[in-house]
């Protein structure tokens, strides 16, 4: 067994057995600084909404998952304070991309179209304001960047480079995980305005979901009860945290030496209560 990463997020080991083992601690980042002081439970909370979901589609593509159960792992991570924070999954060849699936015009694509702009190659007929629902939902890929950021590219583009078949097997897919995920969120007060998906291919070459999957962390959540078209909408997420670190002039500041506890409890409880809504539990 080797750590292969260690993320701003997770820890992956390799068990060179075919399968990895994934651990997700309760770490958080903002600004591109990996914070000194732990959210409380932010690692529990991501893992259990990927393994709500990955259990959720898995009738739409398989996925990555083997088991949450500790004792299905190595003996070292058989202690508490790995529980309901570890998986073990199947290791996979994957795909250098990230798919993002957008259903509202927000953010950089909002940036881009207001100005008059082509995102991915998309140009739209009538005028959105900010976070209004598209039309339907269509997917910006991205290219994963080892170094600096991720470029977006045009699916043609993206199919053009792993192949027509697959790419039009990964946007048949990710816009039917995205719809399901959508209704049953919107079902229980929250909007998915959009989410990235990862995926790799199995040992038979078949398509498979890894990574984590529909956590506020990979995707914009709002908030059903206060969403308004034309204005940036409140997130399920770090927003709180960003915008106290933007209030008190420490974004960006790699020199910062802890977070208040009251800041560390409040961003918790918004984990949870997303956690809550789309779990319920």
């Amino acid at each position: 067994m080797k750590k292969i990463i260690s993320g701003k997020v997770r820890e992956v080991y390799d068990l060179e057995n075919g399968t990895m083992v994934i651990v997700t601690t309760d770490r958080i980042s903002a600004f591109d600084v990996i914070l000194p002081t732990m959210i409380t439970d932010k690692g529990k909370v991501l893992n259990a909404l990927s393994n709500f979901w990955f259990d959720f589609t898995k009738d739409i593509v398989k996925n990555h998952m083997i088991s949450s159960d500790l004792s299905d792992m190595p003996i070292e991570f058989q202690k508490p304070e790995y529980e309901g924070r570890t998986i073990l999954v199947k290791k996979l060849r994957m795909i250098p991309y990230e798919f993002i699936i957008r259903g509202y015009m927000f953010g950089s694509m909002y940036d881009v179209v207001k100005k008059g702009g082509a995102f991915c190659g998309y140009t739209f007929i009538r005028e959105y304001q900010e976070a209004e629902k598209l039309d339907k939902p269509i997917l910006t890929p991205s290219t994963k960047a080892t170094e600096g950021h991720d470029i977006y590219v045009t699916v043609d583009q993206m199919k053009k480079d792993i192949g027509g078949e697959l790419g039009n097997r990964i946007e048949k897919v990710s816009l039917a995980i995205y719809k399901k995920a959508y209704d049953h969120a919107y079902k229980n007060g929250i909007i998915i305005a959009d989410t990235k998906f990862e995926f790799g291919l199995d040992e038979k070459g078949e398509l498979v979901l890894g990574d984590e999957v529909l956590t506020p962390d990979s995707s914009r959540f709002w908030n059903l009860a206060e969403y308004k078209v034309g204005i940036s909408p409140k997130s399920y997420d770090k927003q709180y945290l960003r915008d106290w670190l933007k209030a008190n002039h420490l974004d960006g500041d790699p020199s910062i030496k802890s977070i208040p506890a009251d800041v560390v409890a409040t961003t918790s409880e918004i984990y949870h209560e997303c956690q809550t809504k789309i779990c319920g539990k």
